[in-house]
């Protein structure tokens, strides 16, 4: 399916390093897109683009909306769509009181298939296209996730879980099962479409030394694939999980001492960290992941961006659905916007932008594939209206400059300011016309 979108397009070059940093992206007034088998073939003025395009190309005119690319979301829990919202005062009574009573839900492939198909809907709905999930520890609902995403030929990243402690039996594989679905698991979907396997152990709590062995040899198997895992969100979970090893230097070291830091390691959440920690982050090229409206619903604490990035540690931003409160990565990055104020940190609107798209990209070291509208990139585009409610379009008649807009998306934007969404250069959004 060949199309040419014509609307204001934006993309960033290089992360922005102030308001003032123009040359960090490329902004066309009156744009156009020509998506060509699946990917972008052409970014330019409209009136250029369109000499270079066939006429027999079907055009899709979005103006006056803005469109960018796809959202990107690198921490989500996808067996979590119905825990959302549940009264728990802290991480491990959240998990122990509903999360993990949720998931065992999860050996039945049919409610799997049936939560998929909403867990996908909810993501085009607000503007995702790529997200780094976490399944079950039942390989079946690994299974579920990538048919959905093959199905949609959705740029996804996930694992099947692993966890053999500190969870309900119903819960728990054992190290050599853990290694056994894994690696099936791999082996059937890494690569399947636009499908990418991650190694998954939950976090230092609920696996045995033995897993973690296990997630070393799976890393060492699998050198490509990324690892995601749990780091540091909750200092009661800090001291259990240091007690649970204490060889280890400190919570950090744990994951080290079985070779799963890396520039493909996406540590959830990463808030109360040592020194050191924050110097072993940067040094293997880990990715701290910060998740603001989890942090701040479960009370966990406040996300040091200013801190880490100061140290050359790379970040990125997430909803962590279920413990987080929305799917909107807008929502995300209004709360992480005050997480910074509270610290005294401004963030400027086209850092924000930034983070959703190319930032998060670089994280998940997919940069080449999605998160910029490059020529050659995978043709995955949100349209976007910062007009979509009353009082959205009201506050938008004083809007006069792009930073502006940006940050009214940011403050009052959820999925009814995503208009349209382009996932591998097909429309995959049902939405009215405005």
């Amino acid at each position: 399916m060949n199309l040419l979108l014509r609307g204001r397009l934006l993309t960033f070059l290089r992360r922005p390093e102030g308001p003032n940093d123009v040359a960090s992206y490329r902004y066309e007034d009156d744009g156009a897109l020509f998506l060509r088998d699946g990917l972008i073939a052409a970014f330019g003025a409209f009136d250029e683009v369109r000499r270079l395009t066939p006429h027999s190309v079907e055009t899709v005119d979005h103006r006056p909306h803005l469109i960018m690319p796809g959202l990107i979301d690198p921490h989500i829990h996808f067996p979590q769509m119905q825990v959302v919202g549940s009264y728990a005062g802290s991480l491990l009574e959240w998990l122990n009181g509903y999360t993990f009573i949720e998931e065992q839900r999860f050996a039945d492939a049919s409610h799997g298939e049936r939560i998929a198909r909403h867990f996908f809907d909810e993501l085009i709905r607000h503007g995702t296209t790529t997200a780094a999930a976490y399944c079950s520890v039942h390989r079946a609902s690994a299974d579920c996730f990538f048919v959905e995403a093959r199905r949609r030929d959705m740029r996804m990243i996930a694992g099947k879980v692993m966890m053999d402690r500190n969870a309900p039996e119903a819960l728990c594989d054992t190290p050599q099962s853990a290694f056994d679905d894994s690696q099936a698991v791999i082996d059937r979907w890494h690569g399947e479409g636009r499908g990418l396997v991650a190694i998954t152990p939950r976090f230092a709590i609920t696996s045995s030394p033995a897993q973690m062995e296990v997630a070393g040899a799976l890393t060492k198997r699998n050198p490509d694939l990324h690892v995601q895992t749990h780091l540091s969100e909750n200092r009661e979970e800090i001291a259990f999980a240091e007690r649970l090893y204490p060889d280890a230097a400190d919570y950090t070291d744990i994951y080290a001492r079985y070779d799963l830091l890396g520039e493909k390691t996406l540590l959830g959440h990463a808030i109360h960290l040592s020194d050191r920690e924050v110097g072993a982050l940067a040094e293997t090229g880990s990715v701290a992941v910060s998740c603001p409206t989890s942090n701040l619903f479960l009370g966990s604490g406040l996300f040091g961006l200013k801190r880490l990035e100061g140290a050359g540690v790379r970040t990125a931003f997430a909803t962590d659905i279920g413990g987080g409160t929305s799917y909107s990565m807008f929502r995300t990055m209004d709360e992480a916007y005050k997480v910074q104020q509270l610290q005294g940190h401004r963030v400027h609107p086209l850092r924000t932008a930034w983070h959703m798209t190319r930032g998060n990209a670089e994280a998940l070291s997919l940069v080449d594939k999605i998160g910029t509208l490059d020529e050659g990139t995978e043709a995955d585009v949100v349209v976007l209206n910062a007009s979509a409610t009353p009082a959205m379009a009201l506050k938008m008649e004083r809007a006069t400059t792009l930073a502006e807009e940006l940050f009214l998306l940011q403050t009052m934007g959820d999925d009814r300011a995503v208009h349209q969404v382009y996932v591998a250069g097909r429309p995959a959004k049902t939405t009215s016309p405005a």
